[in-house]
């Protein structure tokens, strides 16, 4: 039976979602990825209300046309989306095989959340494709201005979000700036989110081996948990957990040695969630349980969509137990959640 599951896991086709901010490009890299690149079959959904058009002398339709899917030269595909996501993607269904990706345009779309829901909660969508990765596009010569620009009190600097999101950014247009601030940038960049790879561009061309096929979604990746968001140095925060600016947004690692108690951290995360789902933008963790003998637990959500389990590798002889835990958010009080996080483990538990 485990073996039937994975093997319709592995079935699944890869579905990523592309976020951006206006002028970064994209534009140039979905033409990019529908004309020009031959490494991937892509079936791009455009967002029919977004910034993007598809080149005219590419395309002798428009989206309004009685095609549902356009067809590429290069064997890649796009259509736009039609009433509601799952309608767009159940027609999809019986062709996807076609495609080595589907990825989804989302202009002006700020929190995946709802696609990421969408797809988790209809059972015959899940069964088909399986969400990839979040990517966004940055103008490495905007960017800055677009993550420091002031809201009005209480609202949600949007270029902060994508970039609190993402799994991957690629950093386009480098060749407009300067080293030192290609180097300031990705420092802002790592503040707010300490997840994502950063893939330097020009021109939106992007080896798409990078973004496709990733699997950042799968629990398992929790394993992989950057150290360097766990180190503290001289008494302060780890220096990826400190504030960015006025959006407040940051990463923040914690890690606890020992062991967990289940219902306690199962009360602390529901209680979290509950209180403050909108401001978690996601979160990852590896987790030693007392009274689990060897076996690691891993979890990965989005606000509150958490997908938690057994890992598939369990804790070594003689390894220490350090449960690792990342948040990245709004508002985050380092102090309060490792407090609560320590408050969960068991006093003198050794197994």
């Amino acid at each position: 039976m485990a073996e039937q599951s994975a093997s319709k896991d592995e079935a699944k086709t890869p579905f990523t979602i592309i976020t951006g901010f206006l002028g970064a490009g994209k534009t140039t890299l979905i033409n990019y990825i529908l004309t020009e690149q031959r490494d991937k079959r892509i079936c791009v959904i455009e967002n029919e209300f977004g910034e993007i058009n598809i080149d005219e002398k590419l395309v002798s339709a428009n989206m309004a046309s009685k095609e549902d899917l356009i067809q590429m030269d290069n064997g890649c595909a796009c259509c736009s989306i039609r009433g509601d996501l799952v309608r767009t993607l159940g027609g999809l269904v019986e062709k996807r095989q076609q495609f080595d990706a589907v990825m989804l345009e989302t202009t002006g779309l700020a929190d995946p959340a709802p696609i990421i829901a969408t797809l988790k909660s209809n059972q015959w969508i899940d069964d088909n494709f399986a969400i990839d990765a979040v990517v966004c596009l940055a103008s490495a010569k905007h960017v800055k201005a677009h993550l420091e620009e002031q809201k009005p009190d209480g609202a949600v600097n949007e270029a902060v979000q994508q970039v609190a999101f993402s799994d991957k950014i690629l950093l386009n247009k480098v060749d407009l700036v300067t080293p030192d601030e290609l180097t300031a940038i990705r420092k802002d960049i790592r503040k707010i989110n300490h997840f994502a790879e950063v893939i330097e561009c020009e021109r939106s061309k992007v080896d798409l081996k990078k973004i496709i096929g990733i699997n950042s979604f799968d629990i398992e990746k929790c394993i992989d948990l950057d150290p360097v968001l766990f180190k503290k140095t001289d008494g302060e925060e780890p220096a990826a957990s400190k504030v960015h600016d006025l959006s407040m947004v940051s990463s923040c690692g914690i890690s606890v040695e020992g062991f967990l108690d289940v219902p306690k951290f199962n009360i602390f995360m529901a209680e979290l969630l509950q209180t403050r789902a909108a401001d978690l933008y996601r979160s990852k963790g590896v987790l030693s349980f007392a009274g689990q003998g060897d076996q690691k637990f891993v979890f990965q959500g989005v606000h509150e969509q958490i997908d938690f389990g057994p890992a598939q590798t369990q804790w070594q002889k003689g390894e220490r137990r350090v449960s690792k835990i990342v948040f990245i958010g709004r508002n985050l009080d380092r102090k309060f959640l490792t407090d609560k996080i320590e408050s969960c483990l068991v006093p003198g538990a050794t197994e």
